[in-house]
């Protein structure tokens, strides 16, 4: 491994560490903001986190307000989880040896996490859509199909490092 392979490696993962801890943040401030619009002040759903106003639906019905903090939680709390297999990834990969059952198994995983988060994204657009019918003003915007997208090519990364586990085998059989 060359002293350029092996920066770009170290810098790509102390990225992904500050990608995981912002992402943890992001879901722990929905989720105290959110505890808080419920339990202690209403208004604090015009605010919960960075803007995203949700208190026209909490007037409307908040059974349907925890319902959609419910959904925009879970799918910010797996994609943390995403990115946590992927720091774990990088902190058990080897370069010079890289195709590992391990690690095989780390992009299965990933990938399922990310089908379930895209399926996750396409429920909660088609109940944010559900509701703009109604005529309730919900200011989220997801995109499922990006998952669903990530999720393909975490699981083709897999098929890969699958082949080459099974060819690096069948190699140090024949030596």
């Amino acid at each position: 491994m060359t002293s350029t392979n092996a920066t770009i490696f170290k810098t790509m993962q102390v990225l992904f560490w500050i990608a995981f801890i912002g992402l943890c943040i992001k879901t722990g401030a929905l989720m105290v903001s959110f505890t808080i619009s419920l339990l202690v002040n209403a208004t604090a759903a015009k605010d919960l986190y960075l803007g995203l106003n949700l208190f026209e639906l909490y007037q409307h019905d908040t059974v349907q307000y925890g319902f959609v903090a419910s959904l925009v939680i879970s799918i910010m709390a797996l994609k943390a989880y995403i990115a946590y297999l992927v720091v774990k990834l990088f902190m058990k990969f080897d370069l010079n040896k890289p195709f590992q059952s391990t690690i095989t198994q780390m992009f299965l995983q990933m990938s399922y996490v990310a089908l379930g988060t895209g399926i996750l994204t396409i429920i909660a657009e088609g109940y944010i859509k559900h509701l703009i019918n109604k005529g309730i003003a919900v200011p989220i915007e997801s995109n499922g199909s990006e998952t669903f997208f990530f999720a393909g090519v975490i699981y083709l990364l897999a098929l890969v490092f699958q082949k080459g586990v099974e060819l690096q085998t069948e190699n140090d059989l024949t030596v």
